[in-house]
């Protein structure tokens, strides 16, 4: 409804992330852009890095309180809680040989059934999925994201960019690294512990630029960061929405 994944492209090694651009038509972009939300809305997560975040998770009552009062957004919500969102981004991993091994029409009532039916265990493809996005912004001055891997719920994520064409200059940094332990040992990272910038190689960084998404499969190596931008005494902010698309037994 929303997302063209016409023109997604892959890479594979050493897990798969993908870009999608463009990922909407020019006109509903622009209306997304001229309707994100101010910065007093947001809460400051110092712990994961440096970064404002207005999200469910972190704040249910404000995230709740803003969709309330704007449309748009309200609506785009309950279609990223929707299953035809999941199919989509399924469909689209499949067509790029990524078969995730889940039922996006996996219900409660099915699920408890299968427990019955499997003595109390579930495989993969029994897991109940549930998508949820966060309005995201990090300063152009210093602004980062910490090395991680994601937690072990999550399956997918999409990082949407939020911003308009000449609004953020790329001299400041602000793109997606794909990292690589400089440690081997660290490569196994299946408990999502938080890595140091020092300790990684960047093995590919997607640009931050206006209209895209990055999209990767958590993986227990998928370790991915922001550096610290470089925009001093800039006021301008990364603005993204964050997708993650998660699996609970």
């Amino acid at each position: 409804m929303y997302f063209n994944y016409d023109n997604l492209v892959f890479r594979y090694e050493p897990f798969p992330i993908g870009l999608a651009k463009p990922l909407m038509e020019p006109d509903l972009y622009r209306e997304f852009l001229d309707n994100y939300p101010p910065q007093e809305h947001f809460k400051y997560l110092a712990k994961l890095g440096h970064k404002y975040s207005l999200s469910e998770h972190f704040d249910p009552k404000a995230f709740k309180a803003y969709l309330r009062s704007n449309p748009l957004w309200h609506d785009f919500n309950r279609w990223i809680k929707s299953r035809d969102f999941v199919r989509g981004v399924l469909k689209a991993l499949s067509e790029h040989s990524l078969d995730i091994g889940l039922n996006p029409d996996m219900s409660v009532l099915q699920q408890f059934r299968k427990r019955l039916t499997h003595s109390g265990r579930l495989n993969c493809s029994a897991a109940r999925l549930i998508s949820r996005f966060e309005f995201s912004m990090l300063p152009a001055d210093g602004g980062n994201i910490m090395p991680h891997t994601d937690s072990p719920s999550k399956v997918i994520t999409l990082v949407v960019s939020m911003v308009d064409e000449g609004e953020w200059d790329p001299a400041f940094g602000g793109g997606t690294d794909l990292n690589q332990a400089k440690d081997v040992r660290k490569n196994f990272n299946q408990t999502n512990e938080q890595g140091r910038f020092e300790d990684m190689d960047v093995i590919d960084t997607f640009e931050f630029t206006p209209n895209q998404a990055v999209i990767f499969v958590r993986t227990f190596n998928s370790w991915h960061s922001v550096r610290p931008m470089t925009g001093n005494g800039s006021p301008a902010m990364r603005k993204t929405l964050t997708i993650n698309i998660e699996a609970f037994a």
